[in-house]
This record gives structure tokens, C-alpha cells and sequence, in this order.
């Protein structure tokens, strides 16, 4: 197993209060195998990445609780200075935006043969045909007179490939893709999504791939977590959760998606109301007041994770019940 992250809370002190981010998310990446986490904006999947990475902010964030363990090793508690011994070499992430991360006033070269040089101590000339070598591999032209250009100078798919590019240039075992097509077009971001596949399997590399787009989950993932109110309200392999959706907040997503084979011109379902305040504790299902479907048990108490079979887990308290009202029949 590349991945373990077991009962993880993450917190961050505000003025208001300790906002609890993460509530107790557990979830595991094989190796080989790429795990999609989606949900909507502020459900916790990208402080979950950082959290792993040890990218959180040390002023105000915080470990509440739970372990998080790379490759058998925990490194839920480590210094950032222990961190720099696996970011780079044994885990690596690709930001959400690539004009934002790349530094402007440096060129590409740069950028790119840095990180390698500090990790692996290789001379200048040993980084610099590393880096041109994966450049051209992910389709950067004319790559000699790329390197000595400022990220400015790259169109939007051009900068993305080379932050993934970046990520991949100490060959780590698993990577982060954080919204890797934001703001990228349909023909661009189905490319990028083929070549992080493409990589995936000449590396036998692992990928958690974060994104809102359920599109973007269902092309290349092998299983998908749905994050909701920083918990995992149902996860399984990517087929039965498009196929077979339990959670209401899981039903909801996908019929809020367009589709293809839909010619009329009827307004798309929204899910109504908005997510819960986590300044404050939830002691039932965190999604009860905006579903249609919710119990009395549903706000008083939190759901255990059910499993569906087929390695299909939903906290709800709905099969249950439909269970119970399909026996009375």
C-alpha cells in the first residue's frame, strides 16, 4: 500500500473559532492505482492533499487527529524539514493553478533542475538533460529554448504540462493532481488526463486525482471518494458509484451533470440550501438539511459507513431503511 490515512481531522484556528476542516476522512491508495476525491468547493479534498504533503499553513493549521502513513512510514507529525526527505523523491504534487505556482522571475530550466539537483545530488548537466528529456515527454516543443523561457511565455496546457513535468522529475511513487485541468479547454484537459494516465503506467506510479469535475473522476479513475463537509460519504470502485450511487449528496451530483442523450430543455436539478458551518460540531449526517430524503435519526446521530458490497461504503442511513422496508414487503 502506498497510502494509509486513517480517522484524519484537520483544523484551523480562526477568529471566530477552530474550524474543523477534515472530520475523520480514512482512505487508502494502492499501488499502480489512481483514487479520484470529489465534492464541491470547501468539502475538504485539497486540505486533505496538503495535509499529506505537510503543505498546510503552520500559523493556523493543525492535526487534530487520525495517522497518515507513506509507503508503511508515519508521517503524520513530522517537522517540514523531515518532510523534504519524501516531498519530491517519494510523493509530489501538481497545483491547482500552474501560473501561480511557477515562479515568474525564474526561467524553466531552473525550475525544473532545482528540485532534482537538491534531492539527488547530480551535477547541472545530469539535471538539465533529465529535465529536457521529461519536458519532450510531455509534449513541450522545442524544448531547448523552452528551458530558457519565464513561465509567462507558456500558454495555459503548456504551463500545466510543465508543473507536471516538475512533479514527476524525481519519479516519485505517488502524485497529487490538485484540479490539474482547471481552466483548461475540453481538448487540452482530455489530453493532459492521457498523458497523467499514460505516466501512471510507465512509472508504475500511484495518482490522487482532486477535482470537482465528475467528468474528469470518471475518465481515469480506478475508485472515487465523495467528499462532503470534510467526511467521505461514500467511496468505491468508479463504476458503481456512477452506476449505483447510495448517498443522496452522491445522487445529487450526477443529476446535476448535462447529458448528451437528454434533448429536452429542462432546467438541471440543483441540490438546494448550502453545507453545514464547520465552526460547529455535527452530530448527525452533515448533508440531513438538504436532503429530501432525511430521517429524525438522520440530524441526531452520524450514520455508520455501510458496505454495499463490491467494495461499495456509504455513511447514510437510507439502505438501511430501505432494506428494512423491502423485508416488510
Amino acid at each position: 500500500m502506498i497510502l494509509e490515512i486513517k480517522d484524519l481531522s484537520v483544523g484551523f484556528h480562526t477568529y471566530r473559532g477552530d474550524i474543523n476542516a477534515v472530520r475523520g476522512v480514512s482512505l487508502n491508495v494502492d499501488e499502480g492505482e489512481i483514487v479520484g476525491i470529489v465534492g464541491e468547493s470547501g468539502c475538504g479534498k485539497s486540505v486533505t492533499a496538503h495535509a499529506v504533503m505537510g503543505l498546510l499553513p503552520q500559523e493556523n493549521s493543525f492535526i487534530k487527529d487520525g495517522s497518515i502513513k507513506l509507503l508503511n512510514q508515519d508521517i503524520t507529525n513530522l517537522s517540514d524539514k523531515e518532510m523534504t526527505n519524501y516531498r519530491g523523491t517519494s510523493m509530489a504534487m501538481i497545483f491547482q493553478d500552474p501560473m501561480t505556482s511557477l515562479n515568474p522571475v525564474l526561467t524553466i530550466g531552473q525550475q525544473m533542475t532545482e528540485g532534482i539537483i537538491k534531492a539527488q545530488g547530480i551535477s547541472q548537466k545530469e539535471a538539465y538533460d533529465t529535465a529536457v528529456a521529461l519536458l519532450k515527454r510531455v509534449g513541450i516543443p522545442k524544448v531547448e529554448e523552452r528551458m530558457k523561457a519565464y513561465p509567462h511565455e507558456f500558454s495555459g496546457g503548456m504551463r500545466q504540462r510543465v508543473m507536471i513535468a516538475m512533479a514527476l522529475i524525481c519519479k516519485p511513487k505517488l502524485l497529487f493532481a490538485d484540479e490539474p485541468t482547471t481552466a483548461l479547454d475540453v481538448t487540452i484537459q482530455a489530453q493532459i488526463l492521457a498523458l497523467l494516465d499514460e505516466l501512471r503506467r510507465e512509472m508504475n506510479m500511484s495518482i490522487v486525482l482532486v477535482s470537482h469535475d465528475l467528468g474528469v473522476i470518471a475518465r481515469i479513475c480506478d475508485r472515487v471518494n465523495v467528499m462532503y463537509a470534510g467526511r467521505i460519504v461514500e467511496s468505491g470502485p468508479v463504476g458503481e458509484i456512477f452506476h449505483n450511487p447510495q448517498h443522496p449528496y452522491t445522487r445529487g451530483l450526477l443529476n446535476s451533470l448535462p447529458r448528451v442523450d437528454k434533448v429536452d430543455d429542462t432546467e438541471l436539478p440543483v441540490i438546494e440550501g448550502n453545507p453545514p458551518d464547520l465552526l460547529y460540531d455535527i452530530k448527525g449526517c452533515s448533508f440531513a438539511l438538504r436532503c429530501g430524503d432525511a430521517m429524525k435519526i438522520c440530524a441526531a446521530c452520524r450514520p455508520d459507513y455501510e458496505n454495499m458490497g463490491k467494495e461499495h461504503f456509504v455513511e447514510c442511513w437510507l439502505p438501511s431503511r430501505d432494506r428494512e422496508e423491502g423485508h416488510d414487503e
